[in-house]
């Protein structure tokens, strides 16, 4: 399990860090990273705008269809927490739809 948490964790960093707005570090240990997501907040689609993680969080649900949890509920509003407990074909269709969402944001 060690191996295949280390090569999924290594399959969502290098795919999030592609996409434009998301700041991350590689993590040390757990099964989630925790991207810094700031450079969304004031944009917009379809008339709604992301004010925060919680905001960018529900735009992700409902636009790109991918659950996460906004880093408020950890203390962090600016970041937002994406597990990687998912197999590698989730993880890939998971990034692609978040990438293509983000791309909605004006």
């Amino acid at each position: 399990m060690l191996e295949a948490f280390q090569r999924r964790r290594n399959l969502i960093v290098d795919a999030i860090s592609k996409i434009k707005g998301f700041r991350l570090n590689m993590p040390g240990g757990a099964f989630y990273i925790f991207p810094e997501v700031s450079y969304f907040f004031g944009k917009q689609y379809n008339g709604t705008t992301i004010k925060n993680s919680d905001d960018l969080s529900m735009f992700l649900l409902n636009v790109a269809h991918v659950a996460l949890v906004p880093g408020s509920a950890f203390g962090a509003p600016n970041y937002i927490r994406f597990s990687y407990a998912a197999s590698d074909e989730k993880l890939k269709e998971a990034c692609a739809r978040i990438a293509k969402a983000v791309e909605l944001l004006k």
